[in-house]
């Protein structure tokens, strides 16, 4: 088999334009208080951490909602001030989550998000189209999970993670004078989720959780050369230009430590410390079947290119006051980082330093709740100095994020 390392990732979106290819868009109450974790008032807990569903104040409990994610990424070349722009749709993550409380010191819950996903589409003659034209992906988490009260102040909780995926990633090959389209609709995965939820006072949350990384295998991916048919013996593909091929993919872990304090009974501060380890991820192996596409070796030990990711930190600090049992005001601000370099950039899943701003709304009538936020990043431009792929000149991006919530209760 030919093996070749490449420079992407086929699971890494462009969604938040950021740290990596994370989308923080799992609870629409939390991203109106800067995406912050330690937030026990419903099931939208679950993801951030499983121990926290120990305490919900309420026997079932269930979240979900919904985000419309609007994005742009332009860059120009410096030399000959050409400029490109994306063209992408509104990207549409969603989660969903349920709680219940078994017995009083035994909860069970269930998660389902979309920490990974979006559509990138670059068109099909720009200066980077040999690295991507259009790239559409989706990943999503399915997490059952169990927490248990250690004490009646502290619970420890733990998740199982099965992440599925699928991606369509197209491309130009120009040294065939035509594109390749690499999709794979059943690529999957595992992981796992554990944490510590600490309320020693009414006044006081403390959420530490870890996510471990999850490594996603396409085992039945689809590589379509659309080249003349004349060169399928070369490439070495079958009579529809098709070509078999494996990968392994990773999605790196996290580590949170969020606090939550009462000021007053009205108004209560957040902030949360998020540790990725985005140096896990260093290549990215397709291995085809016949294909021979790149400069591989005899031994197949040739890598062309590290990613050279590094581990980010990113600080977040949010608010909310009631202003009345029915209505509550929320702000809030993060710093997010990009976990590679200017000489690093890459088309596929750009990535900037970037400050958000975000608010919000709550509702809440009896048992029911209605969530809506909004959030604004301002991304720092970067001056791309790709030497590899001989890319350079200065990328900047803009984003809105829009979210709608549900929520109830259904209080003992």
């Amino acid at each position: 088999m030919k093996k070749l390392f490449v420079l992407t990732t086929i699971l890494a979106g462009a969604m938040l334009y950021a740290g990596g290819f994370r989308v923080s868009l799992q609870g629409v109450k939390q991203l109106a208080m800067a995406h912050t974790s330690a937030h026990a008032e419903d099931a939208s807990v679950a993801f951030f951490n499983p121990a926290g569903i120990s305490f919900i104040p309420a026997k079932l409990s269930v979240a979900a909602g919904g985000f419309g994610t609007f994005s742009k990424i332009t860059f120009q070349n410096r030399s000959t001030m050409q400029s490109y722009e994306t063209d992408n749709p509104v990207g549409t993550p969603m989660y969903a989550a349920v709680a219940y409380k078994i017995i009083d010191d035994v909860s069970v819950g269930f998660s389902f998000t979309t920490p990974f996903g979006s559509t990138i589409d670059w068109g099909e003659d720009w200066e980077g189209k040999e690295l991507v034209q259009k790239m559409e992906l989706r990943a999503m988490y399915f997490q059952p999970m169990v927490s248990v009260k250690l004490a009646p102040w502290v619970a420890f909780g733990a998740s199982y993670i099965y992440a599925t995926g699928k991606v369509d990633w197209d491309k130009a090959v120009t040294q065939f004078d035509g594109t390749l389209n690499l999709s794979d609709d059943k690529a999957t995965g595992s992981g796992f989720g554990i944490g510590f939820y600490f309320q020693p006072s009414d006044k006081l949350d403390v959420s530490v959780a870890y996510r471990s990384p999850v490594d996603m295998k396409a085992k039945n991916g689809v590589a379509t050369f659309n080249v003349s048919p004349s060169l399928f013996p070369l490439i070495g593909v079958d009579a529809n230009g098709q070509d078999k091929f494996k990968a392994t993919l990773p999605l790196v872990d996290e580590y949170t430590i969020g606090i939550t304090y009462k000021i007053t009974p009205k108004w209560l501060m957040s902030a949360d410390f998020n540790y990725t380890g985005w140096s896990e991820y260093y290549n990215l192996l397709l291995d085809f079947e016949n294909a021979p596409i790149g400069n591989i070796d005899e031994d197949e030990t040739m890598l062309l290119t590290p990613k050279n990711f590094h581990n980010t930190r990113t600080i977040r600090l949010g608010t909310e006051y009631k202003f009345s049992d029915m209505f509550a005001g929320r702000l809030g601000w993060y710093y997010d980082e990009s976990p590679y370099e200017d000489k690093d950039f890459i088309a596929e899943t750009p990535s900037f330093d970037a400050n958000v701003i975000t608010a919000g709304i709550g509702l809440n009538f009896g048992s029911f709740g209605v969530d809506i936020a909004a959030a604004k990043s301002f991304p720092k431009s970067r001056n791309v100095d790709n030497m590899y792929y001989d890319f350079y000149g200065q990328a900047k991006a803009q984003t809105l994020y829009l979210g709608l919530g549900l929520r109830y209760n259904l209080i003992k």
